[in-house]
């Protein structure tokens, strides 16, 4: 049976997606979108070209997402790192980028139904850039589609800190730590991600083989798909070939597949 093509995706879109299962999509794709100064370091150019020609591939992507309804994306935009990191005048740059992005691309949110959503020390940045982020989310709240989430300030281990300070005052504020019991369950419950199913694919590009302390916890049992393509090349196509390539591979959580399953099974049946 042919699949029908969504609206609003271009040939090459359209080639690959013909391909995909689309009862198959990820519930949750999150990209470590790297490679901005290489990009801009092999064309000549400052760093900061890089991150401006890098939004070109957030738009893309972001659009593409929505339209053939992968029901989330994050986007690992700033981390915790690069705020150390990074000479002042580039994180300066990168702050006024993203306000700059945010108020261009509500309307584009709102066109394709996208509610937009943070995680990360939100409180720490600085705030002419909280007043837009809350700006922008208030903007897209009665989107009903995809949930695009940026990573704003955010580090995996941070986030496991904040959650588990959050279940000791939790605990604290509700009759004492005696019979506090800490399990999977509950630090979910507690993480920045607590709305979101965890992801299923995790796309990295420009060739690194690292997770660079992006969502520790939610990509236990992701599958990770790592494209050379540097990320101001990345777009919509690239995101649907990443897709593909998840289609195509076995899905175990810990446990064996079939073939593995019945082998054991008539190899016990024989003992």
């Amino acid at each position: 049976m042919r699949t029908s093509v969504p609206a609003g995706l271009d040939r090459k879109e359209a080639e690959v997606y013909s391909q995909l299962d689309p009862q198959r999509l990820p519930r949750h794709i999150a990209i470590i979108m790297d490679g901005n100064g290489r990009w801009a370091r092999q064309r000549h150019l400052p760093r900061i070209a890089g991150h401006r020609a890098g939004v070109q591939s957030v738009r893309s992507t972001v659009e593409t997402a929505a339209r053939v309804h992968v029901p989330a994306l994050t986007l690992y935009a700033f981390s915790a790192e690069n705020w150390k990191r990074r000479p002042r005048s580039e994180v300066d740059f990168l702050m006024t980028l993203l306000r700059r992005y945010l108020k261009a691309e509500v309307p584009t949110l709102n066109k394709n139904n996208i509610r937009l959503e943070y995680i990360g020390r939100q409180h720490e940045l600085p705030p002419k850039v909280q007043e837009r982020m809350a700006w922008a989310r208030e903007a897209t709240a009665q989107n009903t589609g995809m949930v695009l989430t940026l990573a704003l300030n955010y580090g995996a281990r941070l986030e496991l800190v904040d959650a588990f300070n959050n279940i000791l005052s939790a605990a604290l504020n509700n009759g004492g730590l005696g019979h506090l019991e800490i399990d999977e369950e509950i630090i979910e419950k507690h993480l920045y991600t607590r709305n979101l199913p965890d992801p299923d694919l995790v796309i990295r590009t420009s060739g690194e083989m690292r997770l660079s302390n992006f969502l520790l916890w939610q990509v236990a049992y992701a599958e990770i798909y790592v494209t050379p393509t540097l990320w101001p090349e990345f777009r919509g196509s690239h995101l649907l070939e990443a897709v593909s390539e998840f289609q195509k591979r076995e899905r175990r959580y810990g446990g064996l597949n079939d073939g593995h399953t019945q082998a054991l099974a008539h190899a016990a049946h024989h003992k």
